[in-house]
């Protein structure tokens, strides 16, 4: 079994890193094989509507997302991290994210998804909320926590 943790944030060394690191720790003590994508430091631009994705099976922007896709393929659970910027996500991971689920023809049913999100103040729900969607969107499972 493999996860893919997706961080969003540009700060690799705060919050939500930390969670991941965390995170990885008790998936590899369970021999769940993990790797983290740092995003939030990448130029990705966002979506341009072309859909020469839904001939070609890739994004027409050669990047980060091309190279992750064939890893979403492969893996049973994704976890997807982020800072909140105005009672929402990171924007660069939000361009990836945006390109990275609508870019990829397979089937994404029923692999679980987890979210992670750090503030310092509002926000985290609607950006807890914003991550949870590419999943339901998807028909991935939500695993839960506590508060």
């Amino acid at each position: 079994m493999k996860v893919l943790m997706i961080n969003g944030s540009p700060d690799l060394k705060g919050a939500v890193s930390l969670a991941f690191k965390t995170m990885k720790e008790v998936f590899e003590e369970q021999g769940i094989e993990v790797e983290i994508v740092d995003v939030g430091t990448k130029d990705i631009r966002g979506c341009i509507a072309c859909r020469t994705c839904k001939k070609n099976g890739k994004c027409i922007f050669n990047d980060l997302v091309n190279e992750v896709a064939p890893k979403l393929k492969e893996v049973s659970g994704v976890v997807l991290g982020s800072p909140v910027y105005y009672a929402s996500p990171n924007g660069t991971l939000i361009s990836f994210l945006d390109r990275l689920f609508f870019s990829t023809p397979f089937s994404k049913r029923f692999k679980v998804g987890a979210s992670v999100v750090s503030c310092r103040r509002n926000g985290n729900s609607s950006t807890f909320d914003v991550l949870n969607k590419y999943f339901t969107i998807n028909e991935m499972p939500i695993a839960s926590s506590c508060y």
